[in-house]
């Protein structure tokens, strides 16, 4: 496992750059919104399952599960410069898109049985308004696999900080919802796997239209 996905080893630089950065920026700058973080557990191995509107989300979502998250993020990530350094501090962990990276997935299957929350984008890629457009079935082999629980999470206004093709982020109201924990496929046989992704898509899809996972 990369050193960077060993909790004791991240836990320091974990809570400066949280507590002295990314929090109090949330919180002021951003007017941060969270609901539902009871549904995520304090402790031991989960996935949380997002939509994904920025590139800043996994830091954003790191700090508002109120425990470290080790988020599958795509390599051309790691090559910005100020980015990737922020990014590993919070656990992130490359995967190569569309290519079924066996790599990620037992970086991922080792982190949760380390004891990590996991963090994997739905849909694999970014959409506007947060919705996921293409479901992927990767969260929900890597539960089935694993046997942790799902935890569905909804994020709104982070695709106007930072939208496709913007350089420089724009202040704005961010939101993210957590809702309560699916249980994971009963083995890895496609139609369980599609079966939760669809009930994992909806719920999200559900948090973002209630207006929980909602920023003005």
């Amino acid at each position: 496992m990369q050193q960077t996905l060993r909790p004791e080893q991240t836990l320091l630089p974990y809570h400066l750059l949280k507590w002295l950065v990314v929090s109090p920026l949330l919180h002021t700058a951003l007017r941060m919104r969270i609901t539902g973080a009871e549904h995520v557990p304090p402790s031991g191995p989960v996935i949380l399952a997002s939509s994904h509107a920025s590139h800043l989300d996994p830091v954003i979502l790191a700090n508002c599960a109120r425990r470290p998250v080790a988020f599958m993020a795509k390599e051309e990530l790691f090559r910005v410069p100020v980015l990737k350094s922020l990014i590993r501090v919070y656990g992130a962990f490359p995967v190569r898109r569309g290519t079924g990276d066996r790599g990620a997935i037992r970086t991922a299957l080792e982190a949760l049985e380390a004891g990590w929350a996991v963090g994997i984008f739905v849909g694999g890629t970014r959409t506007a308004d947060g919705r996921v457009a293409t479901p992927q079935l990767g969260a929900a082999m890597i539960a089935a696999k694993a046997q942790v629980p799902i935890v569905p999470v909804a994020v709104g206004g982070t695709g106007r900080i930072l939208p496709k093709g913007s350089v420089l982020p724009r202040l704005h109201s961010v939101a993210v919802a957590f809702g309560p924990p699916l249980d994971p496929p009963a083995d890895t046989r496609r139609a369980a796997l599609e079966a939760v992704t669809a009930l994992c898509t909806e719920q999200i899809h559900h948090l973002l239209e209630a207006g929980a996972a909602t920023a003005d």
